[in-house]
């Protein structure tokens, strides 16, 4: 990712009249990043989308630090955090730096009352319970437990739940969330060894184009400020698209895990990449096959990066008591490893289901004040047991 992709009517040649049945035109949008240089579509709209009748300022979304520096192993337990009933006032950041901002959301519902659209940042939306639709101008895409959904930043979009109870890690990141360039050939085709494909990934589908005209409310972040702009076209307006840029969705239950004969590093994990920052994919496989191999992870000592672990399913056999949602956070420069006990009860075990997203900023992360009220006390001394 990204491949093109195109939905709806487009004209034969790029910036040219497109014209509609009355003969009017359509009105096309150069959607781009980077300037001109970065990934783009190309957007067809039944009116203008410039026209705007207010702008106001709603919030500032700046996440509050509680600690900014700090070389202590911590924890934190994300089911503890209260379900509320709307989507943006649930979205909590925890950890934050230059590259990237993580936190959680639970929320009931997404009010049907205003679109969002993030100008700051690429989002990335780990589902862990939930379904439902996500809605955008591209199209709209399915979800269940256990999706990425990956939004581009400065999509506009709403989401339709199926239920109350949603629990979702999400990451905000100021560069573009990509797969690992040594999983692409020169062309941006996957290759073999890498342990996804492009059949793997949901694009948009089932555009709906929306002539409607009245007041829409879009809530829109920009350098951590929340602005409400009237709009007086539906943002939806949209006839056809084509280009690099839109949402898409993937399977943490796709990612075909890789094994070896001993214990493998880290990396053979990994699912996406940015410019400050990693994610990778624990999933269910089956455990080294030396005779005498040790299927827990080695201690290490990761020095240039913090190693941020969310468990969402199974028995993660490196700890003691980890439940599901549930974050540990190792410091960059000191090192760390299984609990006490498990490297001997792995030995001899032939498989794991354990289900977890890993993230590894290159740069240390500080801890906000909401993050300090899911900590677990004294992690840190988990290893005296």
């Amino acid at each position: 990712m990204p491949r093109y992709h195109t939905l709806g009517k487009i004209p034969h040649k790029r910036h040219t009249t497109f014209k509609k049945p009355d003969g009017s035109l359509y009105q096309e949008e150069l959607f781009t990043t980077a300037g001109f240089a970065g990934m783009s579509s190309l957007i067809y709209h039944l009116y203008p989308p410039t026209v705007v009748s207010e702008v106001r300022k709603v919030a500032d979304l700046t996440p509050k630090i509680a600690i900014e520096k700090h070389m202590k192993a911590m924890s934190f337990q994300g089911f503890s955090l209260p379900k509320e009933e709307e989507y943006l006032a649930s979205r909590k950041t925890l950890f934050v730096n230059n590259e990237l901002h993580i936190g959680l959301a639970a929320p009931k519902t997404f009010n049907q009352d205003y679109f969002y659209r993030n100008g700051d940042a690429d989002e990335m939306l780990f589902i862990h319970k939930g379904s439902g639709l996500l809605r955008t101008m591209y199209g709209n895409i399915e979800f269940k437990y256990g999706d990425y959904l990956i939004i581009p930043r400065g999509t506009t979009y709403q989401i339709d739940f199926d239920s109350e109870d949603n629990k979702i890690l999400y990451i905000e990141s100021f560069s573009p969330i990509l797969t690992p360039k040594r999983y692409r050939n020169n062309f941006g085709q996957l290759l073999e060894h890498s342990p996804f494909c492009e059949r793997d990934f949901r694009l948009p589908k089932d555009l709906k184009t929306h002539d409607e005209k009245g007041v829409f409310k879009i809530l829109s972040k920009k350098q951590g400020i929340l602005y409400e702009y009237t709009h007086k076209n539906h943002p939806f307006d949209v006839i056809g698209w084509d280009g690099f840029h839109y949402p898409y969705a993937f399977s943490i239950h796709d990612f075909e895990p890789i094994t070896g004969r001993v214990h493998m590093p880290p990396p053979i994990h990994q699912q996406w990449e940015a410019a400050g920052f990693v994610v990778c994919s624990f999933v269910p496989r089956m455990y080294d096959y030396h005779p005498e191999a040790i299927p827990a992870p080695y201690h290490h000592s990761n020095i240039d990066s913090d190693e941020i672990l969310y468990y969402v399913d199974g028995d993660f056999m490196s700890r003691n008591g980890i439940e599901e949602g549930q974050f540990t956070l190792h410091p960059g420069g000191i090192p760390h490893g299984p609990h006490p006990g498990a490297i001997e009860r792995s030995v001899g075990k032939t498989k794991t289901e354990e289900l977890a997203v890993m993230i590894d900023p290159f740069k240390p992360v500080m801890i906000t004040e909401e993050a300090l009220k899911l900590e677990v006390g004294d992690y840190y001394k988990s290893w005296l047991m």
